[in-house]
């Protein structure tokens, strides 16, 4: 097998499609020649994002169009010195076949690629449909938690108005070590903030989650425990929230007494 010949097996190689002798004499190749292992890297490269790529269902006349169009498309050639390219116009018929097989190579890896768009698109519809369902089981369990607290039998609520004109409530109930807060008329915070709820610890700001408004009524389960709090507040507080509070508070409702 002469150089010129080598240098026509590096899609084979790239997509792990030789064996015995042809194997052993390319990787030989591989080591003394950069062109060839630039090509090789490109072609997995290439494969690889191919596989990754967000796909559409491939048509049933893609294969047969792919192996219809293989005759026609001629491969280029690696970038060889004069020498090795006077080699390459020995004994023509036999790289005709190595040639072919090149072709045949590559549209399988076009058709694998894919096939695995396909795959990964199946996957991450699959995913999709998890996630969907895990936000609704979410939901689920956050109106159970706020039903618990408004029904417990020791809840008990104070309300307030807010700055901008909105009215707050918050109810707790000790024995559930848990408080709810509700908001009606409460508006969008400016882009990029977000209110923030707090439990006041003796006047020590502590964060309690984040509540999302539309300018409709909002219902919040208060996170983590009551402890010691003694009041809570609502601020408005930049995307993500703050480790303590960066703006005065809409509002400041002290916990009624049991």
């Amino acid at each position: 097998m002469t150089r010129a010949d080598l240098h026509t097996l590096t899609g084979a190689y790239a997509v792990h499609a030789l064996s015995g002798r042809e194997l052993t004499e390319f990787e030989r190749h591989l080591a003394v020649c950069d062109a060839c292992r630039q090509e090789v890297r490109e072609l997995r490269e290439t494969a690889a994002k191919l596989a990754v790529a967000t796909a559409l269902t491939p048509p049933p006349t893609m294969k047969d169009d792919v192996l219809r169009r293989i005759a026609t498309v001629r491969q280029e050639p690696p970038r060889v010195a004069a020498r090795e390219a006077r080699e390459s116009h020995a004994g023509p018929r036999r790289r005709t076949g190595r040639r072919a097989m090149n072709f045949a190579l590559a549209a399988c890896v076009a058709a694998a690629a894919a096939c695995g768009g396909v795959a990964v698109w199946q996957y991450r519809q699959a995913s999709d449909a998890r996630d969907t369902a895990r936000r609704s089981e979410q939901r689920v369990a956050r109106a159970e938690e706020l039903t618990q607290v408004l029904a417990a039998p020791d809840a008990r609520s104070r309300s307030g108005r807010m700055t901008d004109g909105s009215t707050g409530t918050v109810v707790v109930s000790r024995g559930l070590n848990k408080a709810v807060f509700l908001a009606s008329g409460l508006p969008e915070p400016p882009a990029g903030r977000i209110y923030q709820l707090w439990f006041s610890d003796g006047g020590t700001m502590r964060p309690a989650g984040l509540m999302d408004s539309s300018g409709r009524s909002t219902a919040a389960v208060m996170s983590g425990a009551v402890g010691k709090a003694s009041a809570m507040g609502v601020t408005v507080e930049p995307a993500g929230g703050s480790k303590a509070p960066t703006s005065d508070p809409l509002v400041l409702l002290t916990f009624p007494s049991a």
